[in-house]
């Protein structure tokens, strides 16, 4: 049941209602676009721009009625909407929590363009994108970000409002957009401290809850701004669900929370998963490709930018075998060498084969979530054995060479990656050789403000040589890319407890072409 205070009376509702549509004149009781506006997936002749329509976010069905309500957009090639170049109308569906996706075509490639929305005599907040440049194209250059890892609880978002403010073509959003929990402590050196906001929610189960965790994250203003100048490729990892999940598998046992229930059978599990995937798709600016069936969401595709870079964007979890040696930071086990493990899955395995056959770019880059070196990963001088992340390809050894001899026949490798809440970078070897590089971003605000180097960065660097960096401050990347050079500038800030902080560029890893390892600048 609605009262007034989510609209106007029901007499009035159906006065303006047409057949299973609402003329939304005037039947919003506050401002609908209060989630904000993005773009994404961006080709040669247009892109996504998405948004939702929540007068009142956090309340059931974000405070709308149970119809479809028609959406007004725009296209410019100014910021003044004096030149629209496409306009339409797409209706909000309930079903889809009111969400909107429109694929825009027909523009021209390599150039920036405004969009904005309108409902019920509402305007959206203005939003701007960049088409991508005409397949095949000469392109000299190319800077974009890598960004995720996005607890709320544990910093503001100050960094995004950094990262707004960068000249770049578009963002790669690795995944971690929520979390699936609450805290009432985080720990810094061990100690318990306050976290500086709080989810709405202690745990998340039905749609519903899921739609109000993306809702309480896009209320945040400097989320909403990075978000309205960017257009965004958007991944997930695991804590879009669950932490640690790989295909139909819970892996409670991982969770950060003690009081974690006991694992639901995968089944069960597909129920939540089908929950999740559907409110990650009605907030991200994504194609309807990507609209989840059966709990299974086609999130492995390619961006081509020019002659310059081709991108592949790879899911690391909906096609995993479960993590061996029972998960977790440990030594290995003998399933680490599995001869039939998979990480992909053998369809989008033999997808990435395809398209890195293709060859037309001069840089291979992949977009994925987990770290694809295998490193140790002691910090204390005392541990006797190897520790792996199994987690990571570490834990998926046959796999994780297949992509290696992949990368061996093909030059100018990059693989960027996130998951860990720090920074660093190294090469990727096979049998002694480089054969590409690794970039790994930290976190946006997950970890909290933390420190330039975490307690024993030195051992581990000097445990594993391959290495070249590592920072656990929060921040982004920013990579610049031309036809000579690879360049990764690793953006920190100096605090995340706070909602204001300052942003510096703590160090450049660079691949030449035709050179695979990195080197620092």
């Amino acid at each position: 049941m609605y009262n007034r205070r989510h609209f106007l009376t029901g007499a009035t509702l159906a006065g303006l209602a047409a057949p299973a549509i609402v003329r939304a004149q005037g039947i919003f009781r506050d401002f609908p676009f209060q989630l904000g506006v993005a773009a994404g997936d961006p080709a040669s002749d247009g892109f996504v721009i998405w948004t939702r329509l929540a007068p009142e976010p956090l309340e059931r069905h974000g405070g709308m009625p149970l119809t479809s309500v028609p959406v007004e957009w725009e296209v410019a090639s100014d910021s003044g909407f004096r030149d629209v170049v496409a306009k339409g109308t797409e209706l909000a569906r309930p079903e889809l929590a009111h969400s909107v996706h429109v694929e825009v075509a027909g523009l021209l490639p390599d150039r920036p363009y405004y969009y904005r929305f309108t409902a019920g005599g509402e305007r959206s907040l203005r939003g701007r994108a960049r088409t991508l440049p005409a397949p095949g194209a000469r392109v000299e250059a190319l800077k974009f970000g890598v960004a995720g890892c996005q607890h709320y609880e544990s910093g503001f978002y100050g960094a995004y409002r950094h990262l707004a403010r960068e000249d770049l073509a578009f963002v790669y959003h690795y995944g971690d957009f929520i979390y699936e929990y609450r805290q009432d402590y985080l720990f810094d050196d061990g100690l318990p401290i306050r976290p500086v906001r709080q989810y709405a929610q202690r745990a998340l189960f039905d749609v519903t809850d899921f739609r109000n965790a993306y809702a309480q994250t896009l209320l945040d203003i400097d989320q909403q701004a990075v978000r309205s100048v960017h257009a965004f490729l958007s991944s997930f990892d695991d804590h879009e669900i669950r932490n640690n999940w790989v295909a139909d598998r819970d892996n409670w046992k991982m969770g950060l929370s003690g009081n974690d229930p006991e694992a639901a059978p995968p089944e069960v599990f597909m129920l939540k998963k089908q929950a999740a995937m559907q409110a990650w798709y009605e907030h991200m600016p994504v194609r309807r490709a990507l609209l989840p069936r059966g709990g299974m969401v086609a999130a492995h595709r390619e961006f081509r930018y020019g002659d310059l870079m081709a991108m592949q964007l790879l899911d690391t979890r909906q096609y995993r075998d479960d993590q061996p040696c029972g998960d977790g930071f440990k030594p290995a086990c003998v399933d680490v060498a599995a001869k039939d493990a998979e990480v992909l899955g053998r369809e989008q395995e033999a997808w990435l084969n395809r398209n890195l056959a293709r060859g037309g770019a001069t840089w291979n880059a992949l977009a994925q979530q987990v770290t694809m070196m295998s490193l140790d990963r002691r910090r204390k001088p005392d541990e006797p054995e190897k520790v792996l992340n199994l987690d990571s390809w570490a834990g998926y050894e046959t796999p994780r060479q297949r992509i290696l001899s992949r990368f061996a026949g093909l030059d100018n490798n990059i693989v960027l990656t996130g998951d860990e809440h720090q920074n660093f970078c190294g090469d990727l070897i096979q049998k002694d050789k480089v054969v590409g590089a690794e970039f790994v971003a930290t976190s946006i605000s997950s970890g909290g403000d933390g420190s330039d180097k975490r307690a024993g960065t030195d051992e581990w660097l000097a445990l594993n040589p391959e290495l070249k960096f590592a920072n656990d401050q929060r921040g982004y990347l920013v990579c610049d890319v031309n036809r000579a050079a690879w360049q990764t500038h690793f953006m920190v800030v100096d605090q995340v407890t706070a909602p204001v902080n300052t942003l510096s560029k703590r160090a450049t890893g660079v691949v030449e072409a035709g050179r695979a390892g990195i080197t620092m600048a």
